[in-house]
């Protein structure tokens, strides 16, 4: 085995999870994923295919059907793209995986802005190369891109810039100024960027979606957005993303879709095209019930003595400090063996997040919360 693979780290929000193993009165807000189920149009369309036997090999890059109605849906949140410059992935992640493979190899300098989902950051030094961390800073609660700092730490021996926004764990989002600030930096130094957008529809702020690479970016930039059925259309378990890439990128992927997962499957990209079509409707609901779970967290949290917490402006995550709280993940094991409260060290994310606990707020039942908040209130004042 390369001792690349073998010094990666274990996931600390499985290592949490597994301390909960088998007891149901745990309250679990460590996954990043709503307990709310697939929507029934959704389902139904992936049984139809499935009844109608549509279980063999399709295209690498995708339904064609599929590829038109993404370019459809993104066309409707930002900028036309065309359909040929959209790639459907087996998942986000693996989306993420295959720009890397596209761009990043040994030696290569990537930079990522941090704290971040630790996928992101393993995927390049899989592959051997070298990743520069860039923090975000955190004042009182909310966490904010230093522009100097990015200018300084991306170069023209940058390779790729790395940009997850609206951002897991912290709820950082990019703005319009930040977006074009980037991009004009990273045409001037040959810098590849790749943004995991998959939260853009969670998004809090003015608009239908969060500011994108794609409102400011050309067919011909060196810029490759990710995004996924995940998250805005509750299919975290369908494992269904796409990319978009630049002109005339789209056939060498299919390569490397072909290497990794030779297609995504049919019945699946069937379900796809039932969400988006239902997405006018069930986006926006479920945007506005997860900003409804948001304040009603991030008020209760608020109230409790030596807790620092900032609604988020996207995604669906409360990030929050404890005071007197270094080490996170002792911490997060003792809310789970104590008072039955699950929640995400902030160590997950790398040495940024150390002393913060991410909560996923996507709950179908927001008592939930009201329940976790007391279960928190409740071991602080045991301390």
């Amino acid at each position: 085995m390369r001792a690349t693979i073998q010094a990666l780290p274990g996931s600390l929000i499985r290592d949490v999870a597994n301390a909960a193993m088998g007891r149901p009165d745990v309250l679990a807000f460590w996954f990043g994923e709503s307990d709310e189920v697939t929507p029934q149009p959704v389902r139904e369309a992936a049984e139809r295919s499935l009844r109608d036997g549509e279980t063999f090999y399709a295209h690498n890059l995708g339904l064609p059907a599929l590829r038109a109605a993404i370019a459809g849906y993104v066309g409707s949140l930002h900028p036309a793209v065309d359909a040929e410059r959209v790639v459907v992935t087996s998942s986000g992640v693996t989306a993420l995986m295959l720009a890397m493979q596209m761009l990043a190899g040994p030696g290569d300098e990537v930079v990522a802005v941090t704290p971040v989902w630790p996928n992101l950051t393993a995927q390049p030094q899989i592959l051997g190369a070298r990743v520069r961390r860039l923090p975000l800073r955190a004042r009182g609660g909310r966490w904010e891109l230093d522009l100097d700092a990015l200018r300084a730490a991306v170069g023209s021996g940058t390779r790729v810039l790395l940009v997850n926004a609206p951002n897991n764990p912290t709820g950082w989002t990019l703005s319009p100024d930040e977006v074009r600030a980037i991009l004009e930096h990273c045409r001037a130094t040959g810098t590849w960027i790749v943004s995991d957008e998959v939260y853009e529809r969670l998004y809090y702020g003015p608009g239908e979606a969060a500011p994108s690479f794609l409102d400011a970016a050309t067919a011909e930039d060196r810029v490759v957005l990710v995004q996924s059925f995940s998250k805005s259309f509750l299919m975290t378990g369908w494992r269904l993303g796409w990319m978009v890439v630049p002109d005339g990128h789209a056939q060498a992927l299919g390569k490397l879709v072909e290497f990794n997962s030779s297609c995504a499957p049919v019945f699946v990209q069937r379900g796809a095209l039932a969400a988006l079509e239902g997405a006018q409707a069930s986006v926006p609901r479920l945007r506005e019930h997860m900003r409804a779970c948001r304040d009603r967290l991030v008020a209760g949290l608020a109230r409790l003595p030596g807790v620092t917490v900032a609604a988020p402006v996207g995604g669906m995550y409360a990030f929050l400090r404890v005071d007197g709280v270094d080490d996170s993940l002792a911490f997060a094991k003792r809310l789970v063996g104590h008072h039955g409260l699950g929640l995400a060290p902030g160590a997950a994310f790398g040495p940024e997040g150390e002393g913060w606990l991410r909560w996923c707020f996507a709950s179908r039942d927001p008592a939930r919360l009201d329940e976790g908040v007391r279960r928190l209130a409740q071991a602080l004042g045991r301390r």
